[in-house]
């Protein structure tokens, strides 16, 4: 079952001159909670319980309250029972590391999310590698990832916004197999994912980085465009050739003065 709390995606399939035809992410989303809530009823009606997710937030970021948020609120409008603690940011990697073995422990609990960033003085993987393969449901322990990355092995989850990309290309006919698909960004949590995904629908891909000397010519060829490199206008309109499907993961503040 796909994590409903997924970043909205920004996505655009680009025609000549520079016009757009916007890809409709929110209506997509409506009918994924639809098709969900549904889900939920059934599994609820076959084992007279909910799938209960409990989401971990360690201190007061702003956006990291309002993700949290919106995990809670997305969980209440498909049936998903929700569950979160909230820990102060001078909470200790022992304490973070207690509240997910109770998680771990909760048989009303199916899926664990600790919102990242963690403070610093938290050893983010140590509390990653801690949460219960069979919950992690942001896909991010490694026999996930690992699962992931190798050819006739399914993960039992799959990180969220990449699927959510890959989710919005199918659901607007956009082929992928045998297409030119480009990368930017290789983050644990979206790049390096989203580039195994795209090679899973047998995408020729390519990952594109801070090191990458020739990002531009790599964008102008590829069929398929995933941004998330954190990076406001990365990706420049005349990189991108006619027809090509661009998908901007990037939620950055821009000055607009």
């Amino acid at each position: 079952m796909a994590n409903p709390g997924a970043p909205k995606l920004n996505c655009a399939r680009y025609r000549p001159s520079l016009y757009a035809e916007l890809i409709d992410g929110k209506a997509i989303a409506e009918t994924i909670r639809q098709e969900l809530k549904a889900e939920v009823s059934e599994l609820q009606s076959k084992f007279g319980k909910a799938p209960g997710l409990a989401v971990v937030l360690v201190g007061e970021r702003k956006d990291s309250q309002t993700y949290v948020r919106n995990k809670k609120k997305a969980c209440d409008e498909v049936g998903i029972v929700s569950y979160g603690t909230d820990l102060p940011e001078t909470a200790t990697e022992e304490e973070v590391l207690a509240v997910v073995a109770g998680y771990n422990a909760d048989p009303n609990v199916h899926g664990i999310l600790v919102q990242l960033p963690l403070p610093k003085h938290i050893d983010e993987q140590r509390i990653l590698d801690a949460i219960s393969i069979e919950k992690d449901v942001d896909g991010f322990h490694p026999l996930n990832i690992g699962a992931l990355a190798m050819r006739g092995r399914e993960p039992l989850f799959v990180p969220c916004t990449p699927k959510g990309c890959i989710e919005l290309l199918k659901r607007t006919g956009v082929k992928m197999s045998g297409k030119k698909a480009a990368v930017v960004g290789r983050s644990n949590i979206v790049g390096m994912p989203a580039a195994l995904l795209l090679q899973r629908e047998d995408a020729t891909v390519t990952i594109i980085h801070s090191r990458t000397p020739d990002a531009e010519q790599i964008c102008a060829e590829a069929d398929i465009i995933i941004a998330a490199c954190g990076r406001a206008e990365m990706v420049r309109g005349d990189w991108v050739k006619e027809g090509a499907a661009v998908i901007d993961v990037g939620i950055n503040a821009v000055d607009v003065s």
